[in-house]
This record gives C-alpha cells, sequence and structure tokens, in this order.
C-alpha cells in the first residue's frame, strides 16, 4: 500500500504551504487523483485520517477526492476515448499509436481553511 507513503507527503506538502501563509488550521485538502494513476481513493481517505489526526494542524482535516477519468489520444485519427474501456488501441481505428492526455494526475487542488 503506497498510499500512505503519499499521504506523507500530502501532509508535508499542506504543512509547508499553510505555515508559510501563517495558516493555523487547515479545514480541508482536495486532491485531483487521476483514474489510472494507481492510487485507491479509500485507501488514501483511510491512511489520511489516521496520519492527518495526529498533526495538530490537520486534526479533523477533510481529505476530498475529485477522480480525473482517464482519456487516451490516438494520434493516427485523432479520437479522444476512454482509456480504462479501451485500454491502448483506439476504439475508432484500432490503431496503437496513442497517448494518455489525463487521467495519471496525483495534485493538490485547493487547501482549505476555516473561516474566521
Amino acid at each position: 500500500m503506497h498510499e500512505l507513503g503519499i499521504v506523507f507527503y500530502i501532509i508535508r506538502d499542506v504543512k509547508e504551504a499553510a505555515e508559510a501563509n501563517q495558516v493555523e488550521h487547515v479545514s480541508g485538502v482536495v486532491m485531483n487523483i487521476g483514474e489510472v494513476s494507481t492510487i485507491v481513493p479509500e485507501y488514501l481517505t483511510d491512511c489520511w485520517r489516521w496520519a492527518a489526526d495526529k498533526e495538530p494542524m490537520l486534526k479533523g482535516c477533510e481529505l476530498k477526492i475529485n477522480l480525473i477519468p482517464a482519456v487516451t489520444r490516438c494520434e493516427d485519427c485523432g479520437n479522444e476515448y476512454e482509456t480504462v474501456s479501451y485500454g491502448k488501441t483506439c476504439p475508432r481505428c484500432h490503431g496503437v499509436n496513442t497517448f494518455l492526455l489525463r487521467g495519471n494526475e496525483v495534485e493538490i487542488k485547493e487547501i482549505e481553511v476555516p473561516n474566521i
């Protein structure tokens, strides 16, 4: 389960951003997670709850996940299609000269702070 290691990096980055902006408590973190990023959102959320509550700045902080659908583009015919359904083979021309456009993201989109 590599999700725990990823959570430690997220916590590090969130704390650095919060400290740089003189924020004492973070109430939420919004992540963009790609459909083919190899991260299991449920595992990430479970690891987050365990690790974040150990940090005073993040105690009770909610992790929100936006799942980004994987989309592949065929260089031969220009078709864009669902990666998970068809893999590397274009459903229109059956070409394999394809590349992933999106769906592999692992990024912090937003850091939320409580209203004062």
